[in-house]
């Protein structure tokens, strides 16, 4: 499983151009799901992340994480973060799990990170044509794979 993490003042997915959801401060994660991904990496990573210390304290340092700003979460499916890129110039997406799989991992990805952070996240639509808009706070972007967890 592997996420990226933008630190965000506003976030949106729109769909067919309609808004399905959108956030105000917090985070936005782009989710990709391998096959052998399983609830252990789930459950590593939501906590990682809902502790991710990236958000400012009174004094201008990134010491604050999500829960302790009261801040919202976004998660979108990116089964696109799983590209292998090794030969060619065209993308492999063997790597990323199929939708029999990947679909309920995004689901217990986004209802245990809801548990975690006690409200409810936003979310994209499982392979839907998305676009997703945002404002990067800081710049601050965090990329992580539970296969490298050391």
């Amino acid at each position: 499983m592997k996420t990226v993490i933008q630190r965000v003042s506003e976030a949106s997915v729109t769909i067919n151009g309609q808004i399905k959801s959108q956030i105000g401060p917090g985070l936005l994660l782009l989710l990709g799901v391998t096959a052998d991904d399983d609830s252990t990496d789930i459950d590593w990573l939501v906590k990682k992340v809902a502790a991710l210390r990236i958000f400012d304290d009174e004094e201008g340092v990134m010491n604050r994480s999500v829960m302790e700003i009261n801040g919202d979460i976004m998660v979108v499916s990116q089964f696109t973060l799983m590209a292998s890129t090794k030969k060619g110039n065209r993308p492999s997406w063997i790597h990323a799990a199929p939708h029999s799989i990947a679909i309920p991992r995004y689901e217990e990805f986004c209802q245990k990170m809801s548990t975690a952070i006690g409200k409810e996240v936003a979310t994209g639509e499982f392979g839907a044509d998305m676009k997703v808009a945002l404002v990067n706070d800081g710049p601050v972007t965090i990329i992580i794979d539970t296969k490298n967890k050391v």
